[in-house]
């Protein structure tokens, strides 16, 4: 496939007003259709655009545009360029660029991760500020060479990573932990068939305690009652 002109538009306009190079071979040269080169010739397509005369930026040649106006269907060549570009190679995404104005706050970014989100894993820190492992450790056990000057700061505010990113690595350590377990001993919750029963009150134990120390005393003071009663008659006789 032939490589067209940098600026198609304005090397179409330039071609449509300086040569009478045919709609075809000017939209064949631009990449453009038959039809928009028309409209250019119009005035109703590019309207406001100047020209851009493609032989001084060596596109043309002008021995190129006479040969194709003298064979209309003639197919108009990008010159070779004499000076070699390097070829731009695309780079698949890396990590996160931190700017090196701001590499020098992730420490503080790291303690203040550490204290307010200790559930997030070493792998999320990295993933949110762009540091190592090996520097968590290290603020973690405060052997890093600059822990006494460090101070808790939010890496949103500090543009290490958006609002977003952080509530997303949240969640997801929300996600992975297990749920609190109650501790052993103190006061728990009564079942519901007896809380919600109606001959039920908090004092049930204390009264029914109650009741029989008094069924245990009456009983005694009988007794006693009895005993003396068979005194008396053992007297009368």
């Amino acid at each position: 496939m032939s490589q067209g002109p940098l600026m198609p538009k304005a090397t179409a306009v330039w071609l449509v007003e300086n040569t009478s190079l045919a709609f075809e071979q000017i939209a064949e040269f631009c990449k453009l259709h038959p039809l928009e080169v028309k409209g250019i010739a119009d005035g109703e397509v590019a309207a406001g655009i100047k020209g851009l005369d493609p032989i001084t930026t060596g596109q043309l040649t002008r021995d190129e545009i006479e040969r194709a106006q003298r064979v209309p269907n003639y197919k108009l060549k990008v010159a070779v360029s004499k000076v070699k570009l390097p070829e731009v190679k695309r780079t698949t995404k890396g990590p996160r660029y931190t700017p090196l104005s701001r590499r020098q706050d992730r420490p503080n970014a790291i303690l203040w991760l550490l204290r307010n989100h200790p559930e997030l894993k070493d792998a999320q820190i990295i993933r949110l500020v762009g540091t190592t492992k090996s520097t968590i450790q290290q603020i973690r056990e405060r052997t890093h060479w600059n822990s006494a000057s460090l101070q808790p700061m939010d890496p949103v505010t500090l543009g290490l990573c958006t609002q977003i990113d952080l509530d997303f690595e949240v969640q997801r350590s929300a996600k992975d932990r297990p749920a609190n377990l109650p501790a052993d001993g103190g006061a728990t919750l009564l079942p519901t068939e007896i809380s919600t029963a109606t001959d039920y009150t908090e004092t049930d134990d204390h009264h029914r305690s109650v009741r029989d120390e008094k069924l245990n005393a009456d009983s005694v003071f009988a007794k006693l009652k009895g005993m003396r009663n068979t005194d008396d008659e053992d007297d009368e006789d």
